[in-house]
């Protein structure tokens, strides 16, 4: 059984540098709003659906504080140098008993590594242990990328075009 409050994995990039994957903490703050100023203006857009470049304090706090039950927030983190960096995060909120809504953002210079399709079974496999059967995720038409991790993640995987961009569903 796992405890999403004190995840912790390890991984591999596909250039062969160590991942660990964990638990986001609140005293991750100032890291990572590191990692959020060197994702490029395009990245945030795609994240957010719109532009973005800083976060209110209410934004912070709940980005920060999750519960780990309804909300649960799952950071990628490498060494540089002798520091470890955040580089990437992914976090699913339930919207509704059995299903929960999915999101990424990774650092740019990380992008194209594998990451995103990283961070996603570590959460599927934490909201299949709490009893979640489906991530949804609303993603932009020009975000690629974000498909092609759902399309290749072993997950059966439908979407659906609307006005304002793409529904994504897959099947835990």
């Amino acid at each position: 059984m796992f405890n999403a409050a004190t995840y912790s994995a390890t991984e591999r990039l596909r250039d062969g540098r160590t991942l660990e994957v964990r638990a986001l903490k609140p005293s991750d703050e100032t890291e990572m709003m590191a990692a959020v100023g060197r994702i490029g203006a395009q990245s945030l857009y795609r994240r957010f659906m719109g532009a973005k470049r800083g976060f209110s304090d209410k934004e912070r706090a709940f980005f920060l504080n999750v519960d780990f039950v309804n909300h649960v927030a799952l950071v990628a983190v490498v060494k540089e140098g002798d520091r470890a960096t955040i580089v990437a995060g992914g976090r699913y909120i339930v919207e509704r008993r059995g299903t929960a809504e999915i999101a990424f953002a990774v650092v740019d210079d990380y992008q194209g590594q594998g990451i995103g399709a990283v961070l996603l079974r570590h959460l599927a496999a934490l909201a299949r242990e709490a009893g979640l059967k489906e991530f949804t995720a609303e993603v932009l038409p020009d975000n690629t990328p974000m498909l092609k991790v759902f399309e290749r993640s072993g997950l059966k995987f439908s979407s659906k075009r609307s006005a304002d961009g793409i529904h994504a569903v897959l099947q835990l």
